[in-house]
């Protein structure tokens, strides 16, 4: 990991804009971006913090973004009852006043994988500026935040990265998990008539 960041940093400000794009673009795998940030200040002291918290989120809004837009490809398997449902959760969020900004910034500065949240954005072809202000303004908050106190907490979550790749396995594939059962709740029965159902999947019947 530290060869990998060293070649950015060779590029300063850039070269940490395009690792954080790259990172975020993955939906598996990747370490968090607070630690990737937090690293670089800590090799590199001079580095402004609000700088690198600024540019970290917008690193990660982007490559969040283009994630969110692969993500809209699973929906030609999906059959019409289930885009029905998603749709109607879209609106139903989106009638919400600050629905979307709240969402993305609530889930920004939680412990939570975003990675989930803008396949979620993604499947269900949600539109809205909301989206991407909240989880920036989020992030920026964040960054700012673990890098300022880098000093105490990077050194022992880079150690908890290196020795619990089954972990973030498990995270991801937990993730993952999560993101098919999201896309195969029933929302307008539930928001309806606060059942839960599941719309079973065309795979499903074979």
């Amino acid at each position: 990991m530290m060869d990998i960041l060293e070649e950015f940093a060779k590029l300063s400000y850039l070269g940490i804009f395009l690792l954080l794009v790259v990172i975020n673009a993955s939906p598996i795998l990747m370490p968090p971006n607070w630690i990737v940030l937090a690293t670089f200040y800590t090799v590199n002291p001079e580095l402004n913090i609000l700088g690198l918290a600024l540019v970290g989120a917008t690193g990660s809004l982007i490559g969040r973004v283009i994630l969110m837009y692969i993500s809209r490809l699973f929906r030609k398997f999906m059959g019409s009852e289930r885009k029905s449902s998603l749709e109607r959760l879209e609106q139903f969020i989106k009638k919400r006043k600050y629905g979307f900004f709240s969402l993305s910034f609530l889930f920004s500065i939680s412990p939570l994988p975003s990675n989930m949240l803008f396949m979620a954005y993604g499947i269900m072809k949600a539109k809205s500026i909301g989206i991407f202000l909240g989880f920036w303004t989020g992030r920026v908050i964040v960054y700012y935040i673990m890098i300022s106190i880098s000093n105490v907490t990077v050194k022992p979550f880079i150690e908890l990265f290196h020795n619990s790749i089954v972990g973030i396995l498990v995270t991801d594939v937990g993730s993952l998990v999560m993101i098919v059962l999201f896309a195969s709740v029933n929302w307008t029965k539930l928001l309806t008539t606060r059942k839960l159902e599941f719309v079973k999947p065309k795979l499903w019947k074979f």
